[in-house]
């Protein structure tokens, strides 16, 4: 069954199981110990450290090994605005980062700090002196700035070395989020502080990365502790921190042959989707991205139906889309730079993926997606949206605009992406230049109807509240 979610864990790599369980049998003692099984353990962990910190670009006693991924980018962040408490108490993120990083970006503000959130464009990238704005408009000095190096939905590579220089010109220190990129290569710029996820690589759950420069003011948050230069606490897993590092090692030297040959698969997915389907949004920048990483948005699809048929069908990947997430509210990545949520899919190829499996992906696809659509009563197949012509003042709530005869379509309590498909069924009906109002209480109307305006050429007037729900406005325009 062909695993297309490297993104969300890569398959664990030969290399990191080998080196796991030679761990096992090595590197079980406490490394803190004199005797000749602590030391053996202690030469396993300093080796791992070397790899590892020669595999980041950084000294060996510059990184530390730390529970998870997310425990790092925690840890991280605590541990500079700690450090620089006195310089500042503002935060300044991209809004795209991993919700890791907005999860601390939220708990600094309930503590009394402030956060920035950088904007991002459609492609999802930072724009060209983004962060040199926001260090010059931030309400008050600020103590730290955190960018992925890549981002995890779309896979966008975002310019850190432009905002390091950047934030170094102020003085702030940047974090950088380099657990989709490191695989692919060390990051490039005058970072100040790093963090990965052993997983994203092919290594074992439960071991992150958090390297920290030299100079950077750092005070590492809770009790003090004698481990890990007192960053973080508790027992090394010292099989597991083997297996990370010979692994990352193993990915380096693969890297380089693989990222030109998933590059090319990815292109191919890019390039024919879109001939395939009709009504798809490949999304992310084309051109500086991830070479295994690929996401697409169908109209008038379901997520959450459209990866179960997948899933019968023998493919594993990943969506943003609103309708597989418990919360209901689509992806902040996707929200951010503003394009169409429903019916998202992420394909992320791991080291090894065969062209074969790819070319079945393409293959069985268009099936599935058009039976997708053909379940919810998507245009063209034969079913009709109620729509009526009433003044808006009824639909728009308080406020609203007269126009006589005005469509409105009543979309309250349905989720996506029937509004959008009830709009598609009833537009026809409006007269060039009239307007169409739906209203709709899901979060991600507001996503997906400009979104499908901008697909369709029609104009998206804009929203207004309404007596229950949000009433969405559009003209048309062909």
């Amino acid at each position: 069954m062909p695993y297309f979610d490297a993104a969300s864990s890569a398959p664990l790599h030969p290399v990191a199981r080998q080196a796991l369980l030679a761990a096992l049998d090595e590197g079980w003692a406490d490394p803190a110990r004199l005797y000749r099984e602590g030391r053996r353990a202690r030469l396993l962990l300093d080796a791992a450290r070397e790899a590892a910190a020669e595999a980041v670009g950084c000294r060996p006693d510059e990184l530390t090994f730390t529970s998870s991924g997310t425990r790092a980018l925690h840890d991280g962040i605590a541990g500079a605005l700690a450090g620089r408490r006195r310089a500042g108490r503002h935060l300044i993120v991209s809004a795209v980062e991993h919700s890791a990083v907005l999860h601390a970006a939220a708990a600094h503000e309930t503590g009394g700090g402030t956060v920035t959130e950088v904007p991002v464009d459609s492609a999802g990238r930072v724009a060209p002196g983004a962060y040199a704005a926001a260090l010059r408009d931030a309400p008050g000095p600020t103590a730290l700035a955190a960018l992925q190096s890549a981002n995890h939905e779309v896979g966008t590579r975002q310019p850190v070395a432009e905002a390091a220089a950047e934030c170094a010109e102020a003085g702030v220190p940047l974090l950088v989020d380099a657990a989709q990129s490191l695989a692919w290569g060390a990051v490039a710029g005058g970072w100040s502080l790093l963090t990965a996820s052993a997983h994203k690589w092919g290594g074992p759950s439960g071991v992150g990365l958090l390297a920290v420069r030299k100079g950077v003011r750092f005070a590492a948050h809770g009790p003090a502790d004698e481990r890990e230069s007192g960053r973080a606490p508790g027992f090394e897993n010292i099989p597991a921190v083997v297996a990370a590092a010979a692994s990352l090692r193993a990915v380096r030297e693969e890297s380089a042959a693989e990222a030109e040959r998933l590059r090319e698969l990815v292109d191919r997915i890019r390039t024919r989707v879109p001939r395939l389907i009709p009504d798809v949004e490949v999304v992310g920048d084309p051109e500086r991205r991830l070479p295994h990483l690929v996401t697409f948005s169908c109209l008038y699809v379901d997520g959450e139906t459209l990866l179960h048929e997948l899933d019968r069908a023998g493919f594993s990947v990943s969506s943003g889309s609103s309708c597989t997430s418990s919360t209901l509210t689509p992806s902040h990545v996707l929200r951010a730079m503003g394009v169409l949520s429903e019916g998202n899919v992420r394909v992320s190829l791991p080291l090894g993926t065969l062209e074969e499996d790819v070319e079945r992906f393409l293959g069985l696809l268009p099936d599935v997606v058009r039976r997708v659509r053909g379940q919810l009563g998507a245009p063209g197949q034969g079913q009709q949206a109620a729509a009526v012509a009433v003044a808006p003042s009824a639909a728009a709530g308080s406020g609203g605009e007269e126009a006589e005869g005005e469509l409105v379509v009543d979309s309250l309590g349905k989720l996506c992406p029937i509004p959008v498909i009830e709009l598609a069924k009833v537009i026809g009906e409006a007269p060039v230049g009239g307007l169409v109002t739906v209203l709709a209480d899901d979060e991600a109307a507001r996503l997906d109807i400009p979104a499908w305006c901008a697909m369709r050429g029609h104009e998206y007037v804009g929203e207004r509240p309404a007596d229950r729900g949000t009433a969405y406005r559009v003209r048309r325009r062909a």
